[in-house]
């Protein structure tokens, strides 16, 4: 690390590209203070894996850590849609917020369909290219080449490549440096510890921005798909967004740092943090959910007549917390008259708030839950 060099100043006439080094080759880690952070995040990581086996049904949880994912490195690229507005339907969005809601639905389908795909693909150009193909389908940017890499310059900040903060490499260079990045991902022969090995290669591929459009995003959501493909995490259960969101002016100025001053230490040092930071926050989600979860099927308990109803619907709000008449009756078979008794016991039992505040077509949201992950 000692003698790192991100790369080199390369003139295209009227304005400098950054061309980033070649990554796939040998490391040697000698410093100490990243050598204990990484002994910290290798500890919290491996706790919170542990939550994929103690946990009976995880998959039930996890499409909410994928929510506020997507909510949240959406929220980077200047996307508003919060939480409670993503779990919504389009036609309950304001024609101004469409946009956004949009984007984010697609990060979330970019995600699930790219976690899938891991089990007869693998971390590849291709798996990438097929997530950033859904990541901008329909959306703003999807006329900007989704699933190919660019064909023309691309550059970040500034109105125009004159006045831009950052300058990415030519994109005649973009194949080789991303059959680089995939050698070295898959590299055995030269060992690097996996969390820094996926720190270095969402530098790189940041740094390459081998898209006109959806780069960030798609640059974050490589972590979490990194950690699973490598087994590091049985599950995708975590999102480094939300931390990279709260300190986004120091997540920017570390990658910048990398290219400028070579300074490879202070962004691992970051990355690390992060892992430790989002790992424990995550431990203690699963333990809020799991302590909200005895208590609601405790007050469910108690009204025996429909506890296997109650019990269905739990499932479901778990999934997707919010709810109405129609979906009761989707769930449970039962008429909607029954449907709005039963959403009217669980708003006496305070499992469930009424966010409409109309006569007709309520909508309810199990708001206890979404609370956590806000």
């Amino acid at each position: 690390m000692k003698h790192f060099t991100a790369g080199y100043s390369q003139n295209q006439g009227y304005y400098s590209s950054f061309q980033p080094n070649f990554i796939n080759r040998k490391w040697l880690l000698d410093d100490m203070e990243i050598q204990q952070l990484l002994s910290k995040a290798d500890r919290q990581i491996g706790r919170l894996d542990m939550y994929s086996e103690y946990i009976p049904n995880i998959d039930m949880f996890i499409s909410m850590h994928v929510l506020k994912e997507a909510t949240q490195s959406s929220k980077i690229e200047g996307t508003q849609t919060n939480i409670e507005e993503a779990l919504l339907d389009i036609e309950d969005i304001g024609f101004d917020k469409r946009d956004d809601w949009e984007e984010v639905q697609n990060y979330i389908e970019a995600m699930n369909n790219a976690i899938k795909k891991l089990e007869k693909l693998p971390f590849s150009s291709r798996l990438i290219k097929e997530t950033h193909k859904t990541l901008l389908q329909g959306v703003r940017g999807k006329n900007k080449l989704p699933g190919d890499f660019r064909t023309s310059q691309n550059w970040i900040g500034g109105a125009s490549v004159a006045d831009a903060t950052f300058i990415p490499p030519i994109y005649s260079t973009i194949n080789e440096l991303m059959s680089d990045l995939e050698k070295f991902a898959h590299n055995e022969e030269f060992y690097m510890p996996d969390l820094l090995k996926i720190a270095l290669i969402h530098y790189q591929f940041e740094t390459i921005h081998p898209f006109l459009d959806g780069n960030g995003r798609v640059g974050r959501l490589l972590i979490t798909l990194y950690l699973v493909d490598k087994t590091i995490l049985k599950k995708p259960i975590l999102y480094l967004s939300d931390f990279f969101e709260r300190n986004r002016q120091y997540y920017y100025d570390n990658l910048m740092n990398v290219r400028t001053k070579n300074d490879l230490k202070q962004w691992f040092k970051f990355f690390l943090v992060g892992i430790i930071e989002t790992a424990k926050n995550g431990i203690a989600t699963f333990d809020a959910v799991l302590k909200l979860k005895k208590e609601v099927e405790e007050k469910i308990q108690k009204n025996r007549s429909r506890t296997n109803h109650l019990l269905l619907i739990m499932e479901f709000l778990y999934q997707k917390p919010i709810v109405n008449a129609n979906k009761i009756v989707e769930i449970t078979k039962v008429s909607q008259a029954t449907a709005y008794k039963i959403l009217d016991e669980l708003e006496a039992m305070e499992v469930l708030k009424e966010i409409t505040g109309s006569k007709r077509g309520k909508t309810y949201m199990f708001d206890h839950y979404i609370k956590l992950f806000s």
